[in-house]
């Protein structure tokens, strides 16, 4: 079985195909933005590379945020056309639990922190579950960082993520012993780790409806906050 999978809710570009667990290729590009202008020819490139076509894809894959409004919208969208024209079916990851992957195996409780920049970050909590894929202890959500560590006081925690880099001295001052703070290298979105925890999905029955797979964002646009105002 065939995956394509895609990850673009930050500033990077990730692209992987994967046959069952198996990663055929992957395309990391760490484009500063852009995701427009990048992504269809990385993945019309990667096509040529492998020699593969739509039609042996067999299950498309992306994540549908927390993340850059911009980069999630492209995201979902190049799936979801993908989709519509092949008939294959669709998978949504939340970006943070393919961020949970980077720290996997941990027996403690991992938090992945995204900058949602306005002092604010999207914030996972994840363990990893009995099949070895992570599972949510709680839905992701947008909270302020000091508000986040207050509730994690009483556990061993293991913090993943460019923003648990950014804000490590708050989330330290006060913080139990054992939890500890991934490095910069484990902040890397991975389109493989995205691919595996969709096709855990897919086999355990778990797909989306192409005409109603949307993005995820957590927070409403600056266009959506004006218009409410």
């Amino acid at each position: 079985m065939i995956t394509l999978a895609i990850e673009c809710a930050t500033q990077t570009v990730g692209i992987a195909f994967l046959d069952q667990k198996k990663i055929l290729a992957e395309l990391y590009l760490d484009t500063g933005g852009g995701h427009a202008e990048v992504l269809l020819p990385a993945l019309e490139k990667l096509f040529f590379l492998t020699g593969l076509t739509t039609e042996r894809i067999d299950l498309l894959v992306c994540t549908t945020g927390p993340g850059s409004f911009t980069g999630v919208r492209i995201g979902v969208s190049t799936i979801k056309g993908l989709a519509l024209a092949t008939g294959k079916p669709i998978v949504g990851v939340s970006t943070l639990e393919a961020l949970a992957m980077n720290v996997f195996p941990s027996r403690k409780l991992i938090c992945p922190l995204l900058d949602a920049r306005k002092n604010q970050v999207y914030a996972g909590l994840y363990r990893v579950g009995p099949d070895g894929y992570p599972e949510a202890v709680a839905p992701d959500r947008l909270t302020d960082i000091e508000s986040l560590v207050k509730t994690l006081v009483a556990e061993e925690v293991d913090f993943v993520g460019e923003a648990a880099v950014l804000y490590q001295q708050q989330i330290f001052e006060g913080r139990a012993r054992g939890s500890t703070l991934q490095t910069c290298r484990c902040c890397r979105l991975n389109a493989s780790a995205v691919g595996l925890i969709g096709l855990h999905r897919y086999q355990h029955g778990r797909i989306e409806d192409p005409l109603t797979f949307s993005p995820r964002y957590l927070r409403l646009s600056e266009a959506e906050n004006n218009s409410t105002k």
